[in-house]
């Protein structure tokens, strides 16, 4: 296979911006997700984004063959303050900004490195083309807030 799995990351930040288009409807109510957590628009876009970035410094680590920086996140067990404020329609465009950059940028250094680098072995950690077909679960944040235009 030669398509490029970077892709898969760029196509997930898009199905995730269909749903999050919706949240300047928000009604300012935290959201209990399908596993007990708190979710609200701004802890969604959060978690996206702090995923692919995670993943990132992961992909790099792994390509400089050096060791991957420990993950340290509080991640969906911390709902903050900023969390829960008003979703506006600034947040909306700052959130299409960020995570179609990170998506975009995830797609491109996959491109630039041999496509023998997305499926080889690295022992204890993925393969390249595992690690970008994980981050399509990030969808999962967006999916946990929903499509808010339905809102009654």
């Amino acid at each position: 296979m030669t398509d490029n799995p970077g892709a898969l990351v760029e196509q997930a930040v898009e199905r995730s911006l269909l749903l999050i288009e919706t949240w300047p409807a928000w009604d300012g109510q935290p959201i209990t997700a399908e596993d007990g957590r708190i979710y609200t628009p701004h802890k969604a876009v959060r978690r996206i984004a702090d995923h692919i970035v995670d993943h990132l410094a992961q992909v790099e680590a792994l390509l400089a063959g050096v060791p991957t920086q420990p993950d340290e996140w509080l991640a969906s067990t911390l709902t903050s303050e900023a969390d829960l404020a008003p979703f506006t329609a600034d947040d909306l465009r700052e959130a299409q900004q960020r995570l179609r950059r990170l998506g975009r940028t995830f797609a491109l250094r996959y491109a630039a490195v041999d496509p023998a680098e997305w499926d080889k072995d690295r022992g204890d950690d993925w393969p390249l083309r595992q690690i970008a077909e994980h981050l399509v679960e990030s969808e999962w944040y967006a999916q946990q807030v929903g499509d808010l235009s339905k809102q009654p």
